[in-house]
């Protein structure tokens, strides 16, 4: 078992000593820059407990001492990996995404899609307010209908995956530039965040964001990590609980049915299958 094996093992493990967590965070760091340091890590300090001690600072909240650094973007992107691949894919009826624009008026909109492809939303646009209301489109991917069988049958090989995104046959119509010039980092958003795509293909797509230029960590925040993530026409900003492997909050989504969202602010999401009918 390696560092970030261990880490995801005890992301929910309770809180050490902050002085723990700057020592053991120390030493995940130097293990992934492939600079294994012992002098890091106090005698009788274990793996075990040095991950349990990063897992309270990035869950937790837990201020790393002086002069310790705070986990990079790509740690926290390769720790959600890792809780990914081993987190249960769930079972239901629905897959229902609920989505909060925050501000001065949050405004909320719900999502429900059966696994063969049937659709229900509330409170999106033009809808009449507060009613369930069918809908055209099921899953999407750059723009072009999808099907669970598809995200299911996505390659788990980081490389295959890039190359299978590259040969999706988009509908340019509905892609943004960067999606039409075959650059994979919003599509991969898009499995992380709202479709329903197996365990270990979000694990692979929480991978290659991690090798993505210029991802930076601006520390804890609600809900999780705050990521930036530069983009050609504006910064994305993630929230990812490393933890569960979810992005809970972000700046901007691609809505599963080929429609986007962007805010000044931020849109808070929750995913997941449930037997619960829409209402």
């Amino acid at each position: 078992m390696d560092d970030l094996d261990a880490l995801a093992t005890l992301l929910t493990k309770s809180e050490p000593s902050a002085e723990a967590a700057g020592r053991s965070r120390g030493r995940l760091q130097e293990r992934m820059r492939g600079r294994r340091r012992s002098r890091w890590l106090a005698p009788g300090l274990g793996l075990a407990a040095a991950a349990a001690a990063v897992a309270a600072v990035l869950v937790t909240g837990v201020a790393a001492p002086e002069g310790v650094p705070a986990a990079s973007g790509r740690e926290v992107l390769l720790m959600a990996a890792v809780s990914a691949e081993r987190t249960p894919q769930g079972s239901g009826t629905y897959w229902h995404v609920s989505r909060t624009m925050e501000g001065r008026d949050p405004t909320v909109t719900e999502s429900w899609t059966t696994r063969d492809g049937r659709r229900w939303s509330k409170d999106g646009p033009g809808s009449p307010p507060g009613v369930v209301v069918p809908a055209v489109a099921s899953f999407s991917l750059k723009g072009a209908k999808v099907d669970l069988a598809y995200l299911e049958g996505l390659p788990t090989d980081p490389e295959e995956l890039k190359a299978g995104i590259a040969a999706l046959q988009g509908d340019e119509r509905a892609m943004l530039p960067s999606e039409q010039r075959g650059d994979p980092l919003l599509p991969l958003i898009a499995l992380i965040s709202e479709l329903p795509a197996p365990p270990k293909v979000r694990s692979t797509a929480f991978r290659l964001l991690a090798e993505m230029p210029g991802v930076r960590s601006e520390g804890t925040v609600e809900g999780g990590q705050k990521l930036l993530i530069p983009d050609e026409i504006w910064p994305i900003k993630l929230v990812v609980d490393p933890g569960t492997a979810r992005v809970t909050r972000t700046n901007f989504l691609l809505g599963g049915n080929g429609s986007f969202s962007f805010s000044n602010g931020w849109i808070a999401v929750t995913t997941g299958w449930t037997d619960e009918p829409p209402r």
